[in-house]
């Protein structure tokens, strides 16, 4: 059962959705939906260690604090499709990331800010980017303007804003530089100066994002707005790191997730239930008293569905030209994931991650080196497991998979059967073909030193964007890795108030289609 502490009022929303806040707008609640990019829960107020944020740190003391949030997938456009809607993205067709031939959304399903603007709200979006993989898919088209000082007199909003920072490329703090000593690393990491020094500088960014936060705050405090405006603040999705985004372990799905509404939440609260991003949907229109016309798959973070709930899920397709597919369950005591496409490289050729992530150059030359330890080394394979499965309470950092333990089979059993469940019956899931593949496609090996050259120098040959890239792994030779990292040393390694321009990474930039 769930531990949520709440005044009454709320419970009444929870319970009769559609019926309360009906009397005025004056009484109808504000929405504030804070997300930051490629992030997971690394800030101080979840224990990160390095880092201080007091702004979201403050946010979190005044509301709750969700210890075991996660997104539907792994990646920017796919997760904010299933956050605009409130429904997992297979479901609504828009699970392929860069989606190129975008439908309108299925089953009478619609966008979040047109239900709230239906109900009365100005609804805006306080920053450019939408990405979301269905029509209508632009800012003009989903909300009514860019922010809540547009709106009529106490006229209540649904307002959006996404803070940038923490995507790549992670600037340096000037005010709080943080020594590479100072942070702690997650064990499938080498624990190399270069790999300390970039995660340094990301949680630098972190804290330059979280006094643009603080100061987003402190306007909703000066123009009296805070008593009555529901804040959430969130990640799109895991950091972006070589194992996190784009991939279904925790670090790729697990974001940090905060909910304030000030007399109605009680404060200094941390909850421990599996909740989704697709959640703060289903949370937010019952609290406006909205009925959506398709029950979402979210489901509201007050209810026993929640309290209640055994497993969330997710998945990941393709990413750009990179293609593979894979599928996730969690409970509070296991992950399982089912790779869809067990002979790619869990690092087959991006061209997005070798132009945009320098330890992916560390840790390939360190593994083409033979350096790597074994749990470091596994995910820089040929191919994958079928099944992946980690026991969380003794293995966190999910490293030591379980899948083929005899002790863990009945556990298993019943984490497929679920998975396959949701698969079916939830999200109509079409797996992958073997054109998704490109099996018979390409040459059985790469005929240059670099898959990224080849694909450039055949983009007029090959329908990639059918096709995908070639899974072909290695994706460079140990020479040219060692040449990437030497690229990537000066932009890592610069000081806090210097300038240094970052690296263009040879044959990682994606060919125009015909």
């Amino acid at each position: 059962m769930h531990l949520f502490k709440v005044t009454l009022p709320f419970l009444f929303v929870a319970v009769l959705s559609g019926v309360a806040f009906a009397q005025t707008d004056a009484k109808r609640p504000n929405v504030l939906w804070i997300t930051i990019e490629d992030w997971s829960p690394d800030l101080s107020c979840y224990g990160t260690k390095g880092i201080e944020t007091p702004h979201v740190d403050k946010l979190a003391s005044e509301g709750i604090r969700f210890e075991r949030a996660f997104t539907t997938s792994p990646v920017c456009s796919t997760s904010r499709s299933a956050m605009m809607t409130g429904f997992h993205q297979n479901y609504i067709g828009a699970h392929q990331h860069r989606t190129d031939d975008k439908k309108p959304l299925p089953y009478g399903i619609r966008p979040i800010p047109h239900l709230f603007a239906d109900a009365g709200y100005f609804t805006c979006l306080m920053s450019w980017k939408t990405d979301c993989n269905f029509l209508p898919d632009s800012k003009e088209e989903l909300f009514m303007g860019g922010d809540w000082n547009q709106r009529d007199p106490d006229q209540p909003f649904f307002a959006r804003i996404t803070f940038g920072g923490t995507h790549r490329a992670w600037n340096r703090d000037p005010v709080r530089p943080i020594d590479g000593d100072d942070v702690e690393l997650p064990p499938y990491y080498p624990d190399t100066p270069f790999i300390r020094r970039d995660w340094a500088n990301g949680l630098e960014q972190m804290q330059l994002v979280d006094r643009e936060v603080g100061e987003l705050l402190k306007r909703l405090d000066d123009e009296g707005l805070s008593e009555n405006t529901i804040v959430f603040f969130i990640g799109d999705h895991g950091r972006c790191h070589i194992r996190g985004k784009q991939f279904l372990y925790d670090e790729g799905t697990r974001i940090p997730m905060i909910l304030r509404w000030p007399g109605k939440v009680q404060p200094k609260q941390v909850n421990h239930d599996l909740v989704m991003s697709i959640d703060i949907c289903a949370t937010i229109l019952d609290a406006a008293g909205i009925q959506p016309p398709v029950p979402l798959h979210g489901k509201n973070l007050f209810s026993d569905d929640v309290g209640q709930r055994k497993y969330v899920f997710a998945a990941r397709d393709k990413m750009d030209d990179t293609h593979d597919a894979m599928r996730s369950i969690r409970s509070q005591e296991y992950k399982l994931i089912q790779n869809l496409m067990p002979e790619r490289a869990y690092c087959q050729f991006s061209f997005y991650k070798e132009a945009s992530y320098p330890p992916l150059a560390e840790l390939n030359v360190l593994n083409l080196e033979g350096k790597l330890t074994p749990a470091q080394a596994a995910f820089m394979s040929a191919t994958k497991p079928e099944i992946e499965m980690f026991d969380l309470r003794t293995d966190p950092h999910e490293i030591h998979n379980v899948a083929d333990d005899p002790k863990y089979a009945d556990a298993k059993a019943e984490l497929i059967a679920e998975l396959d469940r949701w698969r079916n019956d939830v999200i109509n899931d079409q797996g992958v073909s073997d054109e998704f593949r490109g099996i018979g496609i390409f040459p059985d090996s790469c005929p240059t030193p670099t898959v990224g050259q080849w694909v450039q120098q055949n983009t007029d040959k090959y329908d990639f964007a059918k096709y995908g890239a070639p899974g072909w792994y290695p994706t460079r030779t140990l020479e040219q890795w060692k040449q990437i990292r030497e690229q990537w040393e000066p932009y890592v390694f610069r000081g806090p108030n210097e300038k240094v321009a970052r690296p263009v990474i040879p044959f990682t930039k994606k060919p125009k289609r015909k």
